[in-house]
């Protein structure tokens, strides 16, 4: 019986890595001002959203003020791994029209002006 328990759990667990999203994730950012950041993306509300969980600079690891706030904002799915929201930048503490295109572990993030005429963009890589 304890056998049966362990396949199970293996199998639902499998389930659902192969039902998650492709844009879940811990992702990589491009520096910024000198700095990155670790962003862990998941599930809010019917969209897809993600927090700084740690932030780096030429120093190694550090405790930025901006870790625990959300950089990517109510993404939602628009099919062939693309998907739009909002994003946050933290150096001008700006939000922008956000897209989002994801290729296997690489995401091309851009924030946009002007309904999208104007972007600027970041390529991130997946870490988990």
């Amino acid at each position: 019986m304890k056998r049966f328990a362990l396949v199970l759990a293996a199998v639902f667990a499998m389930v659902g890595a192969a039902n998650a999203d492709p844009i879940e994730g811990v992702w990589q950012t491009e520096p910024d001002d000198g700095a990155f950041a670790y962003v862990t993306i998941a599930p809010c509300g019917g969209n897809y959203c993600g927090t700084i969980t740690r932030t780096f600079n030429s120093s190694g690891e550090y405790n930025s003020p901006n870790k625990g706030k959300q950089l990517v904002r109510d993404m939602a799915v628009q099919g062939d791994g693309r998907y739009e929201g909002r994003v946050w930048r933290p150096s001008n503490d700006k939000v922008y029209l956000g897209k989002i295109q994801i290729q296997g572990n690489a995401m091309a993030l851009r924030g946009c002006v002007a309904g999208g005429l104007i972007c600027a963009k970041q390529n991130w890589v997946r870490v988990q």
